[in-house]
């Protein structure tokens, strides 16, 4: 072991004593990339918390806020951005309706829709709790130089992307 050994080459050593029968392997990254997302689920949660919104508050709202102006989706559309059931994006958005942060309307093009769209105050809410999540993101990354971060970054979408693709 050496002093910049971290808590995943102790783990991996010790199972390589125990199990030398088992290829190891793929914790190296994987129990990593785990403890990461433990790290990064803080920080997110942390950034969320500074502007006042859950997790699924802040899942919502920047599926409107990607949509462009006039930030509105029809729910259905919501549901696919979000992937939730359709039970759960109705208990969201009636929530998120009480506390002014989106609203109603109906559909113009559907009778029987409805369209839902960023409030004015939903707008800000939302544009400062990004602002505040890339901020902590980034110091995430900050032991990283820019072209470790590309790399990185490449190497995750390889990875990922059997994961992603439509079946």
């Amino acid at each position: 072991m050496t002093p910049q050994d971290d808590e995943v080459d102790r783990l991996v050593a010790a199972w390589r004593i125990e199990r030398p029968d088992l290829d190891v392997e793929p914790l190296q990254v994987l129990s990593r990339v785990s403890r990461l997302a433990k790290h990064l689920d803080r920080a997110r949660r942390a950034a969320f918390a500074e502007h006042d919104l859950e997790p699924w508050e802040f899942d919502v709202l920047t599926a409107l806020r990607r949509a462009g102006k006039p930030y509105e989706l029809s729910p259905g559309a919501l549901l696919r951005a979000t992937l939730v059931t359709s039970g759960t994006m109705t208990n969201r958005i009636d929530r998120l309706a009480q506390a002014g942060l989106v609203r109603r309307r109906p559909d113009p093009e559907d009778r029987r829709g409805v369209l839902v769209s960023l409030t004015e105050t939903g707008l800000a809410q939302v544009d400062a709790a990004f602002a505040g999540l890339l901020r902590r993101e980034r110091d995430l990354l900050s032991g990283l130089p820019p072209a470790d971060q590309r790399s990185l970054a490449a190497l995750l979408r390889l990875l990922l992307a059997p994961f992603d693709s439509p079946k």
